[in-house]
């Protein structure tokens, strides 16, 4: 298996928007996960900060990521994202140095 393209997200919304956001963000899940290159994609809240956002994805590749992030609903997000958010999403791009093995996903 080739190395998996990873990332950690962060968004702060606006206190009045944060509650829209949140339920937005988690329409995103179950769909995501379903999509062909998707290895992980789990959504949190911060413990010590409710109301802020983290998200994390394993990606097959940069180019299902692409694909991802080509999709209507994800440029619809992208381009209305700070009507929603204080400042710009925090995106981290990992290099992953323990792989999940595909037989240890079940």
């Amino acid at each position: 298996m080739t190395q998996p393209f990873t990332l950690v997200g962060t968004a702060r919304p606006k206190p009045e928007r944060a509650a829209e956001l949140k339920q937005l963000l988690l329409s995103f899940v179950e769909p995501t996960r379903q999509e062909p290159g998707c290895l992980e994609y789990h959504f949190h809240e911060d413990r010590d900060e409710p109301g802020v956002f983290v998200f994390y994805e394993a990606w097959r590749s940069q180019a299902d990521l692409d694909a991802h992030l080509a999709l209507p609903h994800m440029q619809a997000f992208w381009e209305q994202r700070m009507d929603y958010l204080t400042s710009d999403l925090d995106i981290t791009f990992l290099t992953m140095h323990s792989p999940y093995e595909p037989a240890a996903r079940t």
